[in-house]
């Protein structure tokens, strides 16, 4: 049987098994998501840390692009204890932590605090109304009224699991999707049912554990960056895989070329975990300001540690200066080569030929 042929293609009308890793903060693009679909994938956007307004604008464009499957991503839990509010004390902290990277970058720390005017149900509300053809989402699990709404309007969902429990918790919400994602990949650890620290649980182990326990089709992430990842994930019962770090480092992303450098150059080899940029655990290449952040004392809660963070991200991203950058990368970044979207899909569907194996 052809690799192509899974329950997943089947459901979703992809040529391939082959998703595209959301990315949020910006670093999603219509550009990456439509490549990807053209190329038979399914294109992921995240859009997390955006309003119900800018949700449908974005999948409105992704239409105006081709009519092509895609995902779009939320992320369930949008608020840790203690970052409902920004305290005096914690503006302090937040400014003395982060003073040498706004003094390295000639900018200003940020005035008041100012809250999301969005919560998750109104986005969620959003992206239903917009009528991907998935709805994904990490940290958590929406209510049964979002998933049984998302049912009646012919969206599936895709949810992320870093256990085996988890998985199962998506399985029993009536979850279609489920994505194994082991503590390889890049970017957030989107534990639910423990801290997830407690919850790092590599892809070879993780996915064949899942797969025997569930009956949705299961999605593997975390380290595949090549067909060699994707024939092992398939090996292990997966129906498809999810590539992240390697749709990053594409021309189309909306990351920097500073951070595309540093992933497809010769310094890539040692990635990070750490809450220093954003309070909540994620997966980084090391460099100057993760080095001060994480010598400054324990961050402060999600999303207060993020916000100090945007004004560093957005200045270093401007002058291109890697070194104050948040470098999202998975262990796999040693293997990547390719530059464009097209041009990654393509390698990847060639060198699989035609034979699961």
């Amino acid at each position: 049987m052809s690799w192509r042929d899974t329950s997943l293609t089947r459901m979703l009308g992809l040529q391939y098994p082959i998703v595209q890793g959301p990315f949020g903060g910006g670093l999603s693009s219509v550009p990456l998501v439509t490549a990807v679909g053209r190329a038979g994938g399914l294109g992921s956007y995240g859009v997390h840390h955006v309003g119900p307004a800018e949700i449908r604008d974005v999948a409105a464009e992704i239409r105006r692009h081709g009519m092509h499957p895609f995902a779009l991503n939320l992320w369930v839990s949008d608020c840790d204890p203690g970052g409902e509010t920004m305290s005096e004390a914690a503006l302090a902290a937040g400014r003395a932590a982060f003073g040498p990277a706004y003094r390295a970058l000639g900018v200003p720390a940020p005035g008041s605090y100012a809250a999301p005017q969005w919560n998750f149900e109104q986005q969620a509300e959003a992206v239903i109304a917009a009528r991907p053809a998935v709805f994904s989402f990490v940290f958590g699990i929406p209510s049964a009224a979002i998933l049984q709404e998302c049912r009646k309007q012919g969206i599936r969902t895709l949810g992320a699991a870093t256990t085996v429990d988890e998985a199962l918790a998506l399985e029993e919400a009536g979850v279609d999707l489920i994505l194994a994602t082991g503590f390889e990949a890049g970017g957030h650890r989107p534990a639910f049912l423990r801290a997830p620290e407690e919850s790092l649980i590599g892809t070879l182990a993780l996915v064949p554990q899942v797969v025997a326990r569930v009956r949705a089709p299961v999605i593997a992430a975390g380290g595949i960056s090549n067909a060699a990842g994707m024939k092992a994930a398939f090996a292990l019962g997966a129906q498809a895989v999810q590539l992240g770090t390697a749709f990053l480092a594409c021309a189309e992303s909306g990351t920097s070329d500073a951070h595309r450098a540093r992933l497809l150059g010769g310094d890539r080899s040692r990635t990070v975990l750490s809450r220093a940029f954003t309070g909540r655990l994620a997966r980084f290449l090391p460099n100057e300001f993760l080095g001060q952040l994480e010598a400054s004392g324990g961050p402060l809660p999600f999303p207060l540690q993020s916000w100090f963070t945007g004004a560093a991200k957005r200045a270093a991203m401007e002058q291109g200066r890697a070194d104050y950058m948040t470098l999202y990368a998975g262990q796999g970044a040693p293997l990547l080569r390719h530059r464009t979207g097209a041009d990654l899909m393509a390698a990847l569907v060639n060198e699989m030929g035609e034979t699961k194996s």
